[in-house]
C-alpha cells in the first residue's frame, strides 16, 4: 500500500511564538510585502538595448546631397550633349584650326652638334678601314691546312666519315697566300718543298711496308 508523506497541519514558526495562528498570518503578510517589493524593485544595471534614432540610420542630409550631385551631373551632361549636337549639325562657332609651328630655341646648336659628331664618326671609320690588319688570316688558314695534312699522315686509324664529309664540303685548293709568299720569299718555298718530300717519303715507306707484309 502506497503511503505519501504529509507534513503536520499545524504551522511551525521559525522563532518561538505564543500564538501560532497569528504568527502564521504575520509571516504570510511579511512574505507578500517582500514579494511586492521584489516585483517593484528597479534594476541597478540597465541591460536594455540603446534607443535608436532615425537620423543616425537614415541620414537624410546625405541622401539629399547625393541627389543634388546627381542632378548637377545630369544637367551638365545634358548641356554638353546639346552643344555636341549643335556642333554636329552645324559648322560650329569656333575656328579650331591651328597653324602654329613648333619652334626650338636651340635647334641650330643641336644641328651643328649632330654635324660635328657625324664628321668625327666618319673620320674614325676612314682611319679604321685604312688601317692594315696585324694578323694574316690567309697565313693561319694555310698553316691549319698543313696541320690537317700532317694529322692525316701520322694518324694510326682513318678519320671518321663525318670528318671526311666535312672536308669534302669545305675543301679548297691548298694554295699559299700571296701576302705570306711575299713576306717569306724563298725560305717559305724551300720549307714547303721539304715538307712535301717528307710526306712523300712517309707515304713511300708505308707502301713498301705493306708490300712486304703481303709477301
Amino acid at each position: 500500500m502506497n503511503q505519501t508523506y504529509q507534513p503536520h497541519r499545524a504551522y511551525q514558526p521559525i522563532t518561538p511564538a505564543n500564538n501560532k495562528l497569528l504568527r502564521r498570518l504575520w509571516d504570510q503578510r511579511r512574505f507578500e510585502m517582500h514579494r511586492q517589493k521584489v516585483r517593484n524593485a528597479k534594476c541597478i544595471i540597465d541591460d536594455r538595448p540603446p534607443q535608436t534614432y532615425m537620423h543616425v540610420h537614415l541620414k537624410l542630409k546625405k541622401l539629399q546631397m547625393e541627389e543634388e550631385r546627381l542632378a548637377t551631373i545630369e544637367r551638365d551632361n545634358r548641356i554638353l550633349l546639346e552643344k555636341m549636337c549643335y556642333i554636329m549639325t552645324t559648322r560650329g562657332r569656333v575656328d579650331h584650326t591651328n597653324d602654329y609651328e613648333q619652334k626650338s630655341l636651340n635647334k641650330t646648336k643641336r644641328q651643328r652638334e649632330i654635324l660635328r659628331v657625324t664628321h668625327e664618326n666618319q673620320a674614325i671609320l676612314r682611319r679604321i678601314l685604312s688601317k692594315e690588319a696585324n694578323y694574316n688570316h690567309l697565313q693561319w688558314e694555310h698553316e691549319w691546312r698543313l696541320n690537317k695534312q700532317y694529322m692525316k699522315n701520322i694518324s694510326k686509324y682513318p678519320l671518321s666519315s663525318e670528318w671526311m664529309d666535312w672536308e669534302y664540303e669545305n675543301r679548297r685548293p691548298m694554295k699559299e697566300p700571296e701576302v705570306y709568299r711575299n713576306r717569306q720569299g724563298s725560305v717559305q718555298s724551300s720549307t714547303q718543298s721539304d715538307s712535301h718530300r717528307s710526306m712523300m717519303g712517309s707515304n713511300g715507306s708505308d707502301a713498301s711496308q705493306r708490300n712486304r707484309l703481303s709477301v
